[in-house]
Formats: C-alpha cells, sequence, structure tokens
C-alpha cells in the first residue's frame, strides 16, 4: 500500500448535460483537464494527483502525458463518491476532491485547505470561501453562499441569499466546490445517506453538517471561474489567452 500525507483526486466524467464531453475540451492548445492537472501538481503540500475518470478517452489521452489515472465505475453517482473508488489502495491523511472543470484553479488554495486540516483538529473538512463583490451574484443560485461562525466553521451553505441583509449592508461569500477532507473522515461520509437538507439545495456539504461535524471555511482572495456552459468555457478561453498571449 501506497503511503501519502495528501493526495488529490479530480473526478472527470465525459457525460454532462450542458456540456458534454467538457474534460476534453481545448483550452488554446491543452484539454480542459490536462489543465486542471497541471495546476493541482504546482500544489507544494500534494504528494500525489490522480484523475478518476469513467471514460477511456479520458484515460488515454491522460496516460499519454504520463499522468496517474484510475478507472472508476460509471455507475458511481457523485464526485466524492468517485474519489473515494479512486483511493483503493493508497493510504493517506487527507484527501482534497478538486473539481476537475476548474483549469484556473489557483495551487495556493490547495495549499491553505491542507494546512488548515493540518493544525484544526476538530475540522474534518476544509473548503475555500471568497468574498463577493458583485450584489447580483448573492441572488444568483448557481452561486453557492457559505455563512460561518467567527473561527471559520460553516453554519450553512445555501443557493439563496444568505444571510439576508434586514438592517445593515449585505455581505456575502461565495463558496468554491473544493474540499479537503480527512481521509478517516470520508471513509465515514460516504456511507452517510442523503440528508433532508442536502436533497433541497443539491448541495452536498450540507450532509456534513447534518450529521454533527465541523466544516472550515478557508477565506481566500482567488475566485476559480468554473466551466459548466459554452460562455463559461469561452470566458477561461479568454482569461487564459490574457495571461498567455496565446491566439
Amino acid at each position: 500500500m501506497n503511503n501519502h500525507f495528501a493526495v488529490g483526486i479530480i473526478p472527470a466524467r465525459y457525460g454532462s448535460e450542458r456540456l458534454p464531453g467538457k474534460p476534453m475540451a481545448d483550452i488554446n492548445g491543452k484539454t480542459m483537464i490536462t489543465r486542471v492537472v497541471e495546476q493541482a501538481e504546482k500544489a507544494g503540500k500534494l504528494d500525489l494527483v490522480i484523475v478518476a475518470t469513467d471514460d477511456e478517452r479520458i484515460a488515454e489521452h491522460l496516460q499519454g502525458s504520463g499522468k496517474r489515472v484510475v478507472m472508476t465505475d460509471r455507475s458511481i453517482k457523485t464526485g466524492t463518491d468517485r474519489c473515494f473508488a479512486a483511493l483503493e489502495g493508497i493510504d493517506c491523511t487527507i484527501a482534497v476532491n478538486i473539481q476537475g472543470d476548474e483549469p484556473l484553479l489557483d495551487p495556493l488554495t490547495i495549499d491553505a485547505l491542507i494546512e488548515e486540516l493540518s493544525v484544526d483538529t476538530d475540522a474534518v473538512c476544509a473548503t475555500p470561501v471568497i468574498k463577493i463583490s458583485e450584489v447580483n451574484d448573492a441572488g444568483d443560485p448557481s452561486v453557492v453562499k457559505a455563512v460561518f461562525d467567527k473561527n471559520g466553521y460553516a453554519l450553512y451553505f445555501s443557493r439563496s441569499q444568505i444571510p439576508f441583509p434586514r438592517y445593515s449592508k449585505p455581505f456575502y461569500y461565495r463558496h468554491q466546490g473544493i474540499y479537503a477532507y480527512r481521509y478517516d473522515f470520508l471513509k465515514k461520509f460516504v456511507r452517510f445517506e442523503m440528508s433532508e437538507l442536502e436533497i433541497t439545495e443539491s448541495l452536498e456539504q450540507l450532509r456534513i453538517l447534518e450529521n454533527g461535524y465541523k466544516i472550515k471555511c478557508v477565506k481566500t482572495e482567488s475566485f476559480s471561474q468554473g466551466v459548466d456552459t459554452e460562455s463559461d468555457l469561452e470566458e477561461v478561453r479568454n482569461i487564459i489567452i490574457s495571461k498567455e498571449g496565446l491566439r
């Protein structure tokens, strides 16, 4: 059995309702999944980066460039379950679930989550949040909002506008979908039944809170634009063009 302190797992499904085949989408000469892997590999605190996929096309593409890939069952329903399946035979302390559609991911965000779990013995999971600058985003149900206590522990995550600014100037924190788990807790988490709030909001992290565990919200200044639609893909392409000077 291989022993690692922190392992990053990137779930990558070929099927997507809004953007089929998006892991293989070209972004200025590289596929999106390649860019995500390369960003994750820059994280100084990750000992290993694995892509967990259910599709041979993704696996063959990445293996051709020497990336670590684990084939997982197509029937697996969630990214977290796919991450757990990919860790079979790998011993680690912290497992980081990295979204496969965030090619602009900041490696320092991954390092910050691992560092937080290394020092905070009460939290079973750490996840990033960033202050929302555009108030309109607070009303967008696709933007998940987070509220947390004075020690940074999550109180709730919602697609609704929280907190509601009844008497004071509004402020909101956006949740970014990267999760660093204690591996011992992840083993328990994948066996929990889906919770009522999780089903209502369609937010998997609420299952952790409903079962009485603590999630540490780590503030970051770096927002990573995810790719869910063709317009998201074009926006990311333009951002990378401006950074890399490619056409």
